[in-house]
């Protein structure tokens, strides 16, 4: 076992449960990496993992946060091939990410790209992986297409703001924040929409000359899905991955049958550990070279030390950060 430092979560509720404490890891076991983890990205999920609306799935330690990370290979178990002590790598786990230590499969695993500060690598396995899984395998996004992405000036949102672009798309983005809009057409935004009332199907269609979005990345949910299926053009897909809105809605099935229309809904967090390799494979082909290329690149809003995890915590949830917010060690 390794002794480690780690963020806890002492009950549920406001910032005050999350502690500074110590965690037990094991030893890497067959294909396994022990990571000495250098920083890791803060996600709603862990804000709501506090507050007790997302418990951690079977298998992970239930009071530890996090759900990605960065840092370096420290050691590696038997039959391990691709990964080296030493290694600087990244990846997505179901919890546990904000400790010192962390277990994780080799094939889950992701090399940082060459270059790349180690505290920006932890901004980029969650948002970008969640974003490239909902436009590509999910929505099967096409050249040319006109992509809507809600929240645009989020972490999940200006990584798929640029996986859009690099992939020839037209994107289209909503946020409540025109600053917000405004620092996102310097990533590619071709035009932004400032929600202020959770309405924006007519400013779409007066943008598009009344054809709508191909496809729709939405990371509010409950409260946008009317709009969504009414911004829609025919056969387009809308690919939910966030419930900031709320998780029950009425659904327009006239209006989604008259466009031919998809709706999925996608989560990482509990997938098997197949499904997670796969996703890796694919995103470790087709996308972590655009890193090198500087056609992506993770934004990152603010790197705090882990012992201000609760001013990390307050500064999410007050919705004024662009990008991504990092804890290091």
């Amino acid at each position: 076992m390794v002794d480690a430092k780690a963020v806890r979560i002492q009950g549920k509720g406001d910032v005050d449960v999350l502690q500074l404490g110590s965690l037990q890891v094991p030893e890497p076991g067959p294909s396994e990496l022990l990571v000495r983890v250098a920083a890791a990205g803060l996600n709603r999920a862990d804000t709501l993992q506090r507050r007790g609306f997302y418990p951690a799935p079977p298998g992970v330690v239930p009071d530890v946060p996090g759900l990605e990370y960065a840092g370096h290979v420290e050691r590696v178990g038997a039959g391990v091939r691709d990964f080296a002590v030493g290694d600087a790598v990244m990846g997505i786990v179901g919890g546990g990410a904000m400790a010192t230590h962390l277990v994780v499969h080799e094939r889950e695993t992701l090399r940082v790209p060459a270059g790349m500060p180690i505290e920006e690598a932890a901004a980029v396995p969650e948002v970008f992986l969640t974003a490239y899984d909902a436009l590509f395998p999910q929505a099967q996004l096409g050249l040319s297409e006109l992509l809507l992405v809600h929240a645009v000036g989020s972490g999940v949102g200006t990584a798929a703001l640029q996986l859009g672009v690099s992939a020839g798309a037209r994107v289209v983005g909503t946020s409540r924040s025109e600053d917000k809009l405004a620092r996102c057409h310097a990533l590619g935004l071709a035009h932004g929409i400032c929600v202020k009332d959770k309405t924006f199907a007519k400013a779409l269609a007066a943008h598009s000359g009344g054809a709508g979005a191909d496809v729709i990345v939405d990371l509010v949910g409950a409260a946008y899905l009317a709009e969504n299926v009414a911004a829609l053009a025919l056969r387009g897909r809308v690919v939910v991955v966030g419930l900031l809105g709320g998780a029950t809605a009425e659904l327009p099935l006239g209006l989604l049958l008259a466009k031919r229309g998809q709706i999925f809904g996608t989560v990482l967090r509990s997938r098997s550990l197949e499904e997670k390799a796969t996703l890796a494979q694919a995103f470790t082909r087709h996308a972590l070279p655009l890193f090198a290329s500087g056609k992506l690149k993770p934004i990152v809003d603010s790197v705090l030390p882990m012992t201000e995890v609760r001013e990390a915590h307050k500064r999410m949830e007050q919705n004024d950060s662009f990008g991504k917010i990092v804890l290091r060690w």
